[in-house]
């Protein structure tokens, strides 16, 4: 994890997870710009500005310095668990600019408690067990999963509409899911590593020559754009806001947690208390920079989790490479639309196979549980329904007021706090016998019929 690959594999190798990031990056602030009506160069530079916080994000997690950064090859992104908080506060407030202000308060607020808070939030790590911190994964991984099959369809933005499944999108998904698993079978070590990469290029290259990838906006897209503090001005402090970002933050905290044993899990690093807790800081660090530079929230990327456990690429260094090409392209937008021209069902074909590899990485964690043990079982079946939810039933929590579907509206949150809950709920100190220390083998050995006389 600690090897710095040569220069051209570096180069491949951190261009791979930038690819892999790119959508649900812009996805976050596009949500938002909208909401709020923003016009078309202010949603870019939202954009712009997501891209280079991200890339310093990224940098600040996998580098790590003092006790800031958990020295993992986590990517940085944007969570989606504030993107309805964030528009309800900036609706509130106005909308258009005069509410990404006071979203922007909220938001320095809440990365400052997220910072203060790490320490205590690392001393919960033995309430993680591999049944909580396997089913936050596998609950990360299912959920994303149906975002990965919109874009295979075409994208969201065409639900509903004529093209949407076309089978033309279907055979550029399916194509490019294909070429993937070719290339990971028949490529070699190398090729094989680089696979997503290969598949993204070569899908986006033949979308281009039958003329369904459209490279417009990278004439439209200038050179050079600079992301300044405070653009839209200095950032206005309400408490109410302030606190629903905290409750937010809070919650992302838990992801974090989940993404951060799962990724020791893949690259075989021990993974402790003061682990959560440096990689909790540069959280709180990178939420604190998305106020003052114009942008989000900051936690662990699931999407390249998954792509780690894809590539077998488990060097930090790759991961920073990858957080100074976000910066680049933040800074060089016509690069950045080079990028954003991949066609959604390519995107999507290559995000089926990431999404569900982050559930893989759970599964295998949840090898280590023992689900014969009925509470174990429990946790497991009841986070999964908690999160399909939301997941599958979108409106299922409209009529609750929008303080509550922040937490509820979000299926990785739910399923999240479910598995939190019921394991704090079955597995207290007062029980101090756990069904988890019985031999089962001894035990059906001894009765190898279980079955009551009645």
């Amino acid at each position: 994890m600690d090897e710095v690959p040569p220069l051209p594999r570096l180069t491949l190798y951190g261009f791979q997870h930038v690819l892999a990031f790119y959508a649900g990056a812009v996805l976050v602030p596009v949500l938002l710009g909208n909401s709020l009506g923003l016009s078309r160069q202010e949603l870019v530079y939202l954009i712009n500005a997501d891209l280079v916080t991200a890339g310093i994000a990224t940098v600040i997690q996998a580098w790590g310095f003092w006790r800031i950064g958990a020295r993992l090859p986590l990517v940085q992104g944007a969570t989606f668990t504030a993107v309805s908080p964030m528009i309800a506060i900036g609706q509130g407030a106005g909308g258009g600019t005069a509410g990404l202000l006071v979203v922007y308060g909220a938001v320095i607020t809440a990365g400052v408690a997220t910072f203060f808070l790490a320490p205590f939030a690392g001393r919960l790590a033995p309430y993680f067990p591999p049944i909580v911190t396997g089913t936050l994964l596998t609950v990360i991984g299912v959920t994303l999963i149906p975002v990965a099959l919109q874009d295979v369809g075409g994208g969201a933005s065409l639900i509903g509409g004529p093209s949407y499944g076309a089978p033309s999108h279907l055979a550029y998904a399916g194509g490019t899911l294909l070429f993937i698993l070719l290339v990971a079978r028949f490529g070699g070590p190398f090729l094989g590593s680089v696979a997503v990469l290969l598949g993204l290029v070569g899908g986006t290259a033949v979308a281009w020559l039958l003329g369904d990838a459209d490279l417009g906006a990278v004439d439209q897209a200038g050179w050079l754009g600079v992301s300044t503090p405070f653009h839209y001005g200095l950032p206005h402090f309400s408490l109410f806001p302030m606190l629903a970002m905290v409750v937010v933050m809070l919650i992302t905290m838990v992801e974090t947690t989940g993404d951060v044993y799962a990724m020791g899990e893949i690259t075989g690093r021990d993974v402790d208390g003061e682990t959560v807790a440096r990689a909790l800081r540069a959280d709180g660090v990178a939420t604190v920079l998305g106020g003052v530079f114009n942008s989000f929230p900051y936690v662990a990327f699931a999407e390249n989790i998954g792509l780690v456990r894809i590539s077998r690429v488990t060097s930090r260094f790759v991961v920073v490479a990858a957080g100074v090409f976000m910066i680049a392209l933040g800074l060089v937008p016509k690069a950045g639309a080079v990028v954003a021209s991949v066609p959604h069902p390519v995107l999507g074909g290559a995000a089926v196979a990431m999404f569900g590899m982050v559930a893989t990485v759970g599964i295998q964690i949840l090898g280590k549980a023992d689900l014969r043990e009925e509470r174990n079982a429990l946790i497991l079946g009841l986070s999964l329904g908690a999160a399909m939810l939301p997941t599958v039933v979108g409106p299922f929590f409209d009529h609750l007021p929008t303080e509550v579907r922040a937490v509820l509206g979000s299926g990785i949150t739910l399923g999240s706090l479910t598995a939190v809950l019921l394991n704090l709920f079955f597995h207290t100190r007062a029980d101090r016998r756990s069904r988890e220390e019985i031999d089962w083998d001894a035990a059906l050995a001894t009765d190898p019929d279980p079955t009551p006389s009645w």
